[in-house]
């Protein structure tokens, strides 16, 4: 079957080491089942992968993606939740400290066909189009856990979003919009500043830029380049959330303005399936809709890769296998 994977990791040139080529059918354990991958979409999660972040040498060949939609062994549409939890764990899967995601022990979703846990496999909503569907699992249901499960903003507060254009901060625009919130963003060109404001930011900001006034939260997936900046934009008492550092993991520590000020600093890791569950009900009711940048054949990964790679994105990239 046809895959995107990778058998060696390349920490300075990932692309280097990203391959497009046949690969054997998955097996499948007990209580597993196959999906039929009709769409799945990319993170930056694949691009650690290329690297060899959290996936060492020995579990390579490895197929990558972590979240898909597609068609059961019965025929029925489905979503794939990512986070496999460790045989016997119960409660929050994403506090299982041996959890996986797909990609990592588990030969990915990136695939024309992928085995997965049964309690994984939802079911997919009908007004939800496979390339949505597939946006869901993995950026979506990270920016759903930020705002809804961990943030404890409430409807009419300001909340920033760093970074305009990504996956995850794409969908916390639309999400938070949703929910009633003033979503204001930062973005590094003006064009991303004005996509952004298409989807219903309020405001859109340079990178670093002053901010008018102060902000009940914080949104953060960015990392070192922007962890100064959102801190000091904070009310007293407020609270950033981050569930990602795609440009370092060693920001400015701003310890003093955090106890000073009374911050509130969480992490956020994807999502439990019930939450997914939520967000799949959510998109069903609001008409919310994951934002897609570019829909390419699995063939044409290579392309998907250099645009996130380069940071040329306006939402999710998704492959169709």
């Amino acid at each position: 079957m046809l895959a995107a994977f990778v058998s060696t990791p390349a920490p300075k040139d990932p692309l280097s080491v990203l391959e497009v080529a046949e690969r054997p059918e998955p097996e499948v354990p007990d209580g597993w089942t196959t999906v039929q991958v009709k769409a799945v979409s990319l993170n930056h999660h694949d691009l650690f992968s290329l690297r060899g972040v959290g996936l060492p040498q020995e579990r390579m060949p490895m197929i990558l993606g972590t979240d898909a939609a597609g068609l059961d062994e019965d025929g029925n549409e489905v979503v794939v939740h990512g986070v496999v939890a460790s045989p016997g764990w119960t409660g929050d899967e994403t506090l299982d400290p041996k959890r996986t995601l797909f990609s990592e022990l588990h030969q990915g979703t990136m695939a024309e066909r992928v085995a997965v846990p049964r309690r994984n496999v939802l079911p997919k909503p009908a007004g939800l189009s496979f390339a949505e569907a597939a946006c869901l699992p993995t950026a979506w249901l990270t920016a759903y856990r930020m705002l809804f499960v961990k943030s404890g903003l409430r409807p009419g507060q300001t909340v920033l979003v760093q970074g305009a254009s990504g996956g995850v901060a794409t969908a916390l625009i639309v999400l938070g919009r949703a929910a009633g919130l003033r979503v204001w963003v930062t973005g590094r060109s003006e064009e991303k500043r004005a996509a952004a404001l298409a989807l219903g930011a309020e405001q859109a900001f340079e990178t670093g830029a002053r901010l008018p006034e102060r902000v009940d939260g914080v949104m953060e997936t960015v990392g070192e380049a922007t962890w100064s900046h959102s801190v000091k934009s904070l009310k007293p008492g407020g609270v950033l959330v981050t569930s990602g550092a795609t440009t370092g993991f060693n920001p400015g520590a701003e310890l003093n303005r955090v106890f000073f000020t009374q911050l509130s600093v969480i992490g956020s890791t994807m999502g439990t399936r019930e939450e997914l569950e939520s967000l799949l009900q959510m998109c069903s009711t609001t008409g919310v809709r994951p934002v897609i940048d570019v829909e390419l054949p699995l063939k044409q990964a290579r392309e998907g890769f250099e645009r996130m790679l380069e940071g040329r994105t306006a939402g999710k990239i998704v492959f169709t296998p």
